[in-house]
């Protein structure tokens, strides 16, 4: 049985304990987040196979998605309706926000994982290197400089609040380093396959750690 969580973010603890209560792994996780701008709903799997399932009405970043979800192995559904007679940024930024909340509720207690993870991804002239650490504490380090502004429709800028709005709420730390590229579209796409690679790293549990905090803290 899988139960719909909520887009509050302080509901999450809460919701956690009903899940567990429901015997249903807390490596999966669905999220709805309605707001006056977006309806989004996410469904993920930690433990997929790399399947991908996406209508945001912004085709580029359904590109995007689907490299997050194959090069992660994690089987990710995103559906979104935003204001894109405004234009795309609301609609990229709560996706953001909602994969963050997903992850969030699918990492659980964090328990056994890796909690590091980092990739590097080349795609022809262009490399990225993306590091994630999922720490509790959100932060994003964002060093990519787009040889042109737009890739098709979509407004590079965008991939920034994406980022900003995942990391914000999964509370992770993340890196994100363009190293060299001359089409941005190459730039882009090997950030978000380095991001899927990493996170892969990062969620792996780690049999040598299994039901121990990765952190000397003993709380993330």
């Amino acid at each position: 049985m899988r139960r719909n969580v909520s887009n509050n973010i302080g509901t999450l603890l809460e919701q956690y304990f009903l899940l567990l209560c429901d015997g249903v792994s807390m490596r999966q996780a669905e999220i709805s987040r309605n707001t006056l701008e977006t309806q989004i709903t996410v469904r993920l799997n930690l433990d997929g196979t790399g399947q991908g399932k996406f209508a945001t009405g912004v085709a580029f970043l359904d590109h995007m998605l689907d490299q997050i979800a194959r090069h992660g192995l994690i089987d990710l559904e995103v559906e979104a309706k935003g204001d894109l007679h405004i234009d795309a940024h609301h609609t990229v930024e709560d996706i953001g926000i909602a994969i963050g909340q997903a992850l969030a509720v699918a990492f659980g207690d964090k328990k056994g994982l890796r909690r590091y993870g980092h990739a590097y991804v080349p795609l022809d002239e262009a490399l990225s290197r993306v590091v994630i650490d999922l720490s509790g504490r959100p932060g994003l380090e964002f060093f990519v400089e787009f040889k042109r502004a737009m890739i098709g429709a979509f407004d590079v800028d965008l991939t920034h609040e994406f980022f900003q709005g995942l990391v914000n709420h999964a509370l992770m730390t993340l890196h994100i380093d363009n190293l060299r590229g001359e089409n941005a579209h190459h730039q882009a796409e090997t950030v978000f396959k380095a991001f899927g690679r990493a996170l892969r790293m990062a969620a792996e549990l780690d049999p040598r750690a299994a039901g121990s905090i990765p952190s000397t803290k003993g709380t993330l």
